[in-house]
Parts: structure tokens; C-alpha cells; sequence
């Protein structure tokens, strides 16, 4: 099998490239670059960091993953699979913990891609990937209620754990803003309805837009990115251009964030090389997985060293890109400068977009990447032991974190795998005498059957010869 060159495609197609494709890449840069403004926005608030780091996110991981990648057409940016962990580390470490749980992650996937290990990726069970990407969009769907509804919680109230949203939920239902509901009811219309015909005009941004303007006209007691419902400052947001910044690091910090960043990591890896695979299904061409995952690992230490959160490649927003023309990884440079004149000189406008519009957005997201009838076929047809470990990924997943749902699920498939394989061999005992017909050494020696001597014992092995094995002798003898 011929070795993978670590060579970004970037350099390939251009030996190839027309200004006709050029203009094609250009539309759609500025096409998925409006795609992608909301939901950034959306996925960092909902990641429990400022709006702009969602824009930071798109702009640095955005680029340098295209420009460095192995997929001609593969948009990289924050997705909402990254949104419940990114909230976790954050009120658990700060910014500077996911800063160092991101680097981690980044030289991890580095290394993978390095080691040629990005072909392994594939072999992760697909029960776990189904059951922890449920997990993630019940964990989003649940974090969007609060928004949805309007509600004012308690100063001190816990929310950073999945039940705790759902307790506090349920003790301030009673503060519900019923201006909000109908704005995020509103906002969810346009996304389920809008003509999915009108690619060029993204149903999310329209939502955004539409909500902005009828708060503001009509001066709708409503929270907003920027402002709370009873007139206090919500965000602040800023359309300056993000420093460099460097944690402190301490060994503690370190030890604590190697767990996170194994998290980070993998799940990059999954939904990169995911996102690739359908993109090399609709273009006919064939991705790097290896180069992808070193870009990967480059643009998520570019992203969160200035200001950003973790990236990874994101399947709707390569599929606009794929849908409007863009052919080669230009578009997705595009669209991160596209981005970053919009942060420049639009940004200060997003502090008008209501909360439950962004919670709106957020639900259509979670809902599309529930994968839910896949998930109930899985229950219904898959052997209970796929079925066990689906389950257990997907309730961990929610309950606890997507860091113990992953530990915990590979745990439980390399285990029901070995004992797989361990059911697969068969040993048993060769009483009287040998058959050599089906020997090709031994028939080239003239000999059909070998009498076993007395006081001898021959067993035969069919089947993986292991460890997990060893009860199968143990039981014969």
C-alpha cells in the first residue's frame, strides 16, 4: 500500500487551478462564510465564552485548516459537538485550562497524523460515535431551554452539569418570558420552513436578522447578546483583533488537562475525518487523512493561543461549500477572510441578536446532529452487547461528560471485543489420528494420516490464539 505524503491539498490543486474555479471559490467562501457567522456565534455562547471567540475560532482555525489540510473542500470552524465539553472545562479551569487541554489535543492530533494513524480512526465502533454524538445533542437541546423560554435564574444557581440545567429549569419555569418563546418560536419557523431551495440565502442568518430587527422596533423586553432583559449588560463585545496569550503552566494544570485534551482529540479526529469521508463521497475525489489531522492539530493551537475555542471540520458548513461551487481549499480561505471583514466592521451589531433566535438556531443544530432514526434502528437490530455499549455511551454522555462517555465506551467495545474474538476460537482434543489431506507440507511428503502415539495428546486450534483464549485450554485440559 502506497505511503500517504503529508502534503496539504492546497498545493496540489493549484498546479490545476482556473480563474473559472476561482470565482466559484469565491462565492462560496462568502456564501459559507454567512452560513457560518450565527452559528459561531451561537456555539461559543453556548461553549459559556464570549461571542467573538466563536468568530476567532472560524477565522484562525478556519484558515489555517484549509490552507494546510488534506481535503480539497473540508470548512473548518467550532461545531456543537465541541460545545458541552469547551462549557465544561470552563467553569472547571477557565480559559487557561482549555487553552492547555486544546494544545494538548493539538499535539496529539499531530502526532497521529505524523504516525500515520489517521486510517485507525476508522475503526472506533460506530455504536460509540452514534451514542455520544445523541449524547451531545440531547446536552445542547437541554442547555438551550433556559434561552428558549426567556428564564431568569438565581444568582448562584448551578448550571454547568447537564441534570443541574434540568433542575434549574424546572424550579424558574416560573419566570418564563413569553416575548422570548414566541421570538425563539419564531426563529425555529424560519429554519423548518424556509425553501431549502435558496441556498444563498441561509435560513439561520435570516432568523438572526429577523429577530434582531423586530426586538429592536418594537423594544421587546427580551435578552440579547448584549443586553439582559432588564436593560443590565449581558456581553460586552469588542471588534478588536485577538493577542496572543500564553497560560500559566503548572504541572497540576497539565495532569489535568491531558484527560480533557485525549477528548478533544479523538473527537476532532472522528468528526474531521467524518466530515471528510461524505466530502470525498459528493466530489468524487479523496481526501488525506493523515494531513488533515496534522491541520487539524495546527489550527486548534492557533485557535485558542488567540482567543479562540476548538475546531474541527464541520459537515454542514463543507456541504454548503460542496452545494455552491466550492471545489478547492481557496473557499475555505475565503470564507475565514470574509469572516474576519465582518468581525471588523459588522460586530458591534450582534449585541442586538436575542438570545432565544441563537437558542433557536441551536435546537434545529442539535436536532440535526441526533442522528436519532440511526439510533433507534441501532436499539431495535444491533446485538444487545452493541446495543449495552450504545446506551451506556449516550446516558454517560449526558449525565456525566463526553470525556468519561468516551473512556468508558472504548473500554466496554475493546472488551466485548476480545471476548468476540475469544468465542471465535475453538480448541479441541485429537484422539486417535491426524488427518493430513488438508495439509499442503504434509501431502508434499506423501502422508495422509499420522497415528497419535500413546500417552500423547494433540489439540487443534481454529481461531485467534490470545489471551483472551486462555479459559478455552483451560476448560479442555
Amino acid at each position: 500500500m502506497k505511503k500517504e505524503v503529508l502534503k496539504p491539498k492546497l498545493f496540489s490543486v493549484m498546479k490545476e487551478y482556473t480563474p473559472q474555479q476561482f470565482g466559484r471559490d469565491v462565492i462560496s467562501g462568502i456564501i459559507v462564510a454567512i452560513i457560518a457567522l450565527p452559528l459561531s456565534i451561537a456555539l461559543a455562547l453556548a461553549s459559556g465564552v464570549g461571542p467573538e471567540k466563536g468568530i476567532y475560532t472560524a477565522i484562525i482555525a478556519g484558515f489555517l485548516i484549509s490552507f494546510l489540510g488534506g481535503s480539497r473542500v473540508q470548512i473548518a470552524g467550532p461545531t456543537a459537538a465541541f460545545a458541552t465539553i469547551v462549557a465544561g472545562i470552563v467553569a472547571k479551569n477557565g480559559m487557561d485550562g482549555l487553552i492547555i487541554s486544546t494544545v494538548i489535543a493539538g499535539v496529539f492530533l499531530i502526532l497521529m497524523g505524523v504516525f500515520r494513524l489517521g486510517n485507525l480512526i476508522r475503526f472506533i465502533p460506530f455504536t460509540i460515535t452514534t451514542g455520544f454524538t445523541a449524547g451531545i445533542a440531547v446536552t445542547i437541546l437541554i442547555g438551550q431551554l433556559k434561552d428558549f423560554f426567556g428564564l431568569s435564574y438565581p444568582e448562584g444557581t448551578p448550571t454547568i452539569e447537564t441534570i443541574d440545567k434540568i433542575k434549574a429549569f424546572a424550579l424558574n419555569i416560573g419566570s418564563r418570558n413569553l416575548w422570548a418563546l414566541a421570538i425563539g418560536i419564531g426563529a425555529l419557523l424560519i429554519l423548518v420552513f424556509w425553501p431549502k431551495k435558496w441556498t444563498y440565502v441561509p435560513a439561520s442568518l435570516v432568523a438572526v436578522i429577523a429577530g434582531a430587527a423586530v426586538v429592536k422596533i418594537f423594544e421587546l423586553p427580551v435578552s440579547t447578546i448584549g443586553f439582559k432583559a432588564d436593560g443590565s449588560v449581558n456581553y460586552t463585545i469588542s471588534a478588536a483583533l485577538p493577542t496572543l496569550h500564553l497560560p500559566k503552566i503548572t504541572f497540576e494544570s497539565l495532569r489535568e488537562g491531558l484527560s480533557d485534551g485525549f477528548t478533544i482529540a479523538i473527537l476532532a479526529a472522528i468528526e474531521s475525518l467524518l466530515s471528510a469521508v461524505v466530502a470525498d463521497s459528493m466530489i468524487g475525489s479523496k481526501h488525506r487523512s493523515n494531513t488533515e489531522l496534522v491541520a487539524q492539530g495546527v489550527g486548534n493551537i492557533g485557535s485558542v493561543l488567540f482567543g479562540g475555542i476548538p475546531a474541527t471540520g464541520a459537515i454542514a458548513r463543507t456541504m454548503a461549500n460542496i452545494n455552491n461551487g466550492g471545489r478547492t481549499p481557496i473557499a475555505g480561505i475565503i470564507h475565514a477572510v470574509v469572516l474576519l471583514l465582518i468581525f471588523l466592521f459588522l460586530m458591534p451589531l450582534a449585541k442586538y441578536i436575542p438570545m432565544a433566535c441563537l437558542a433557536g438556531v441551536l435546537v434545529v443544530v442539535a436536532y440535526g446532529m441526533s442522528g436519532w432514526r440511526s439510533f433507534l434502528t441501532m436499539v431495535h437490530r444491533n446485538p444487545k452487547s452493541d446495543v449495552t455499549v450504545l446506551l451506556l455511551t449516550f446516558f454517560l454522555t449526558i449525565i456525566f461528560d463526553l470525556t468519561v462517555a468516551i473512556e468508558f465506551g472504548l473500554i466496554c467495545a475493546c472488551l466485548l471485543f476480545m471476548r468476540r474474538m475469544a468465542e471465535t476460537t475453538d480448541v479441541h482434543a485429537i484422539l486417535d489420528e491426524i488427518d493430513l489431506n488438508e495439509d499442503a507440507d504434509m501431502q508434499r511428503g506423501n502422508l495422509e494420516h499420522l497415528t497419535i502415539p500413546k500417552n500423547v495428546e494433540v489439540y487443534e486450534i481454529n481461531g485467534p490464539y490470545f489471551f483472551g483464549a486462555g479459559n478455552r485450554f483451560e476448560d479442555i485440559m
